[in-house]
Formats: C-alpha cells, sequence, structure tokens
C-alpha cells in the first residue's frame, strides 16, 4: 500500500494564526502516525499580497511548532506553465470562455438583478435563486455568499470572443458549469469525506459544482485561480489525503469537477472544524486575528498552541 501524503498549502500573505496551526498540525501528524509524507506548498500566485518576509515567517512559526517537512518546498510561483496547459486542455473542451466584465460591471448586473427580484421578477431559475429579507427572490450566490456570475459571455459568438481577445480586451477565464458538469458525467458529484462537512457530512458525499456558477479560473493578468492551482498541484505533488478547514467543505464539488475534467486522481478529503474567536467568528488575517509570532513573543509554547486549538 502506498503511502499517504499530506500538505499544508498557505499563502504567504499575512501572518499565520491559530486556524492554520491547527490544519498544519493535523497535516502533520495525521502523516505521521501513518508513516506517510508531510509536504510543504506556499500559494504565492498573487503578487501584489503575496511578501517574501511572509513566506519566512512560515517557516519559522512552522519550524518552531515542531513541524518538519519534505524539500523542497513548491512555490505556486513557479508551475504557471501547468496552470496554462490545464487551462488549454479545459479550452479544447469547450469548458471555458472568456468573460469582459470588469468588478464594477458585474457588482452593477448583480445590484439589477438584486433589484428585480425585489419587485418580482425573474431572475433566477427557482432552484438557485436566494430570498430576501422579505422572501423576494435574488440573484442567486455560492456557498462563500458571492454572486453567481450574471453577464451574458458565455453565449457570444466565437468570433466575438476571439475579436475582443485579440483587441487587447481585459478578461477572465470562466469555467462552463453546465457543460463541465455534462462532461464529466455523475463521477464528479460525489467525494470520500473522512473528517466531517459543517452539517456533519462524511463517508460518501454529493457534490454540488453548479453551487458556485461560471467561476473565474485565470484571468489576463493573474494565471491560475485557487480553484484550478489546488487540484493541478495536489495531482503533481501525489497528495492522497487533503486535510483542510470546514469553510472549503462545499469548495470540494467544484475541485472534483475539474479533476476528472482534466483526467485528475481524487484524493480522500478530511474537513476539519475551525478556530473561531469569542464572537464565534473564524479566524482571518484580513481581521487581523492573533498570530503565531505573537503568541511566541508573548511567552507562548508549541505545546500551548496545541492545547488552544483543541489538540493534544
Amino acid at each position: 500500500m502506498t503511502a499517504p501524503v499530506l500538505r499544508f498549502a498557505p499563502s504567504p500573505n499575512g501572518a499565520l494564526h491559530l486556524g492554520h496551526a491547527l490544519s498544519a498540525l493535523l497535516n502533520f501528524d495525521m502523516a505521521r502516525a501513518a508513516g506517510g509524507r508531510f509536504l510543504l506548498r506556499i500559494e504565492d500566485i498573487d503578487a501584489v499580497r503575496c511578501r517574501p518576509e511572509y513566506e519566512a515567517a512560515i517557516y519559522q512559526d512552522l519550524a518552531w511548532l515542531g513541524l518538519r517537512w519534505e524539500q523542497p518546498v513548491l512555490r505556486q510561483s513557479s508551475r504557471t506553465a501547468a496552470y496554462a496547459a490545464a487551462l488549454y486542455d479545459l479550452d479544447a473542451l469547450g469548458a471555458v470562455y472568456p468573460s469582459f466584465e470588469s468588478r464594477a460591471e458585474i457588482a452593477r448586473l448583480v445590484a439589477e438583478r438584486d433589484r428585480a427580484g425585489a419587485t418580482g421578477q425573474r431572475t433566477a431559475a427557482p432552484e438557485t435563486a436566494a430570498r430576501g429579507t422579505a422572501g423576494q427572490a435574488i440573484w442567486p450566490r455560492d456557498p462563500d455568499g458571492v454572486p453567481l456570475y450574471p453577464g451574458t459571455a458565455r453565449d457570444l459568438p466565437a468570433a466575438e470572443r476571439l475579436r475582443r481577445v485579440a483587441s487587447g480586451a481585459p478578461f477572465a477565464v470562466r469555467l462552463d458549469v453546465r457543460r463541465a458538469i455534462a462532461l464529466a458525467g455523475a463521477e464528479a458529484l460525489s467525494f470520500t469525506e473522512t473528517g466531517a462537512g459543517p452539517g456533519g457530512e462524511t463517508g460518501t458525499v454529493a457534490a454540488d459544482p453548479a453551487a458556485w456558477g461560471d467561476v473565474v479560473l485565470a484571468r489576463r493578468n493573474m494565471p491560475t485561480s485557487y480553484h484550478l492551482s489546488v487540484v493541478v498541484d495536489d495531482a503533481h505533488q501525489g497528495v492522497t489525503e487533503v486535510v483542510r478547514g470546514q469553510d472549503l467543505f462545499f469548495a470540494t464539488g467544484l475541485h472534483r469537477l475539474l479533476q476528472v475534467l482534466l483526467g485528475l486522481p481524487a484524493p480522500r478529503y478530511h474537513h476539519h472544524r475551525l478556530v473561531r474567536d469569542a464572537a464565534g467568528r473564524k479566524l482571518s488575517k484580513a481581521a487581523g486575528s492573533t498570530g503565531l509570532r505573537e503568541l511566541r513573543a508573548a511567552g507562548a509554547t508549541p505545546q500551548d498552541v496545541r492545547r488552544l486549538v483543541g489538540l493534544r
């Protein structure tokens, strides 16, 4: 039997906090208990937000916790050719298309559709429509609460798409989720969960990639998205067990869809509880949650961190 392969894949865009510590420690402990391998991957594809000093701090914090990982460390910024190849394959299947609306234009379209829903006009299929505070239909959101793509670029003639791209117009590469599901079939609509989803889901779990709509897989100035790079890199590194927080549970359906389309193996998934603050909010870099470096400076030990995140 092949030894399991697990990985921790932080982004160097801020300081690691207790939520990161829980995920990293679980991956390390599970790999060690099973006689497997523990990998570290640096997801540094966002050149604007990712910084060398944060990457250096990741190595220092994880080493302080007592974690050891295989060398060399894989960095996403060295993998742009692999992501381009995956996009090429998806394009050959007819599963992606360029969209040309700016973020401001998309926000305006969503607002228009929300207003139309509030006045009783049909804005979305009943099975995907959300509900406002008074029960009115509003434009549907994905599991993260982000409005689904409201534009019509999927229906542009191929010649018009080529003309706009050739003219230098900014664009995003989107997954045509309806066509992708039709191409992938039933295989993409389930995954194996050895942990538990937010609702206690475990075992063979039904997936719903359509809930994400036509997500962005790349932009002209950004060679990949999280959803594309994570499945490409997990396959490249031979990851067999994906251990991550429950906030990514619903994204697994989208990841399974991409794996099937690209002919990539399906790892087992293990989603763990989240570490929350006193108000019940998930810890985050954006919210300025206390970092491991601050805890260390205050005299905390690695054993204290384990206790704080509920590990022995």
